[in-house]
């Protein structure tokens, strides 16, 4: 009998349990545990003690930062602000700003966590509130500096990389008022909480396209879709953060206009299929990436003809996978949002949208850190 009970309790006892594990720790195992758990989730988390959240504010890097959707905007509906989500979770946040303190207030961008909020106003005359909605905090910019009479700045963008900084910057583009070029750009840094005039310096007079595509921070630059002034061709414009280095990449078609995005660490540009007359010029859509900063040129990535894996509806690129080869499309017909798997060449429905023209798809990433503009 004794033999017996031994056994059993020998049976018992054969799987491994996670505190035998060599090296491992009361925090290493509680970050295990984090680390597969919702990003909502973590962050709740934090309110169990003083220690678990400065072992979730020490290891942020180790806990979920993927994209959990896309915030998006539609024209005609009151309730303008949406949010997508690409894993069928839970709304991570109300999309809408603090309505009680910030009202009439429009998301103008995001970056790697950060939203960017701007006050509909007038045109010239605008706040500007910067909030990371995974910890609550926000905060919001001093008046920029007084544009001149002859320009007015409508386009907006948003830059952050917290593997890099924990500060941010905000990028106001200064346009002559009959929107034929771009003379500059206001830059704040929340490092200094002060804004900077500086002139634009492409070789080119350049146009922007105002309010039709979303600035994409990569690589310590922003970049922006534009055209040349004088001959019409459609280019990137790069600037980095101090508004010293810019850059205008030509694209593989020049007349053609694609969505910008980031992934794995590089800028993606998404060009649609195309007709000239009812002429087809080419059927597939292409993916285009900028390897650097330093590139003179884009690669073409990869070439497919995905509306052949659809249901015959015609289908809008609105975002890139941050970390991995998959894009995201809309149909305005049945206004639904699909993923496709490049490398596998796999549709995926996702979400059914607001059924009201569903526009600006803004990723989001939720960010763990405490740290906005200290």
């Amino acid at each position: 009998m004794e033999a017996e009970t031994e056994g059993t309790f020998e049976r018992r006892n054969t799987k491994p349990r996670l505190d035998d594990h060599p090296g491992a720790t009361a925090a290493s195992l509680i970050l295990e545990i984090l680390s597969r758990l919702p990003a909502r989730s973590v962050h709740r988390f934090k309110c169990v003690s003083v220690l678990w959240r400065d072992l979730i504010a020490a290891n942020r890097n180790k806990l979920p930062h993927t994209l959990a959707g896309f915030l998006y905007r539609t024209i005609r509906n009151a309730r303008r602000h949406h949010f997508a989500s690409v894993s069928g979770g839970a709304i991570p946040f109300d999309p809408c700003l603090q309505p009680n303190k910030y009202k009439d207030m429009t998301q103008v961008d995001s970056c790697n966590g950060l939203l960017l909020y701007r006050s509909c106003a007038n045109r010239d005359d605008f706040r500007l509130v910067v909030c990371n909605p995974a910890t609550g905090r926000w905060v919001e910019l001093p008046p920029k500096p007084q544009a001149p009479a002859s320009t007015s700045s409508r386009t907006i963008g948003l830059a952050f990389d917290p593997a890099v900084s924990p500060h941010f910057h905000v990028l106001c583009f200064e346009q002559t008022l009959q929107e034929t070029y771009m003379t500059g750009v206001n830059i704040y840094s929340s490092q200094t909480g002060a804004w900077s005039l500086r002139d634009s310096g492409t070789v080119e007079k350049v146009t922007l396209f105002l309010g039709s595509s979303k600035c994409v921070s990569v690589g310590g630059m922003l970049y922006l879709n534009g055209k040349l002034h004088v001959r019409g061709d459609f280019v990137l414009v790069g600037v980095d953060m101090e508004g010293k280095v810019w850059t205008t990449t030509p694209l593989p078609y020049p007349r053609m206009f694609g969505m910008i995005g980031s992934s794995q660490g590089c800028l993606h540009y998404a060009i649609p299929p195309a007709d000239d007359n009812n002429g087809i010029l080419f059927s597939k859509r292409e993916i285009w990436c900028l390897k650097d900063r330093n590139s003179k040129e884009l690669v073409l990535k990869h070439t497919a003809n995905i509306d052949k894996l659809m249901t015959g509806h015609s289908y809008r690129v609105v975002g890139i996978h941050p970390d991995c080869d998959t894009i995201f499309l809309i149909s305005y017909e049945d206004d639904t949002l699909v993923s496709y798997d490049m490398l596998h060449q796999k549709v995926d429905r996702i979400v059914n949208l607001e059924k009201d023209d569903a526009d600006q798809f803004l990723p989001y990433v939720p960010l763990f850190s405490e740290s906005l503009a200290d």
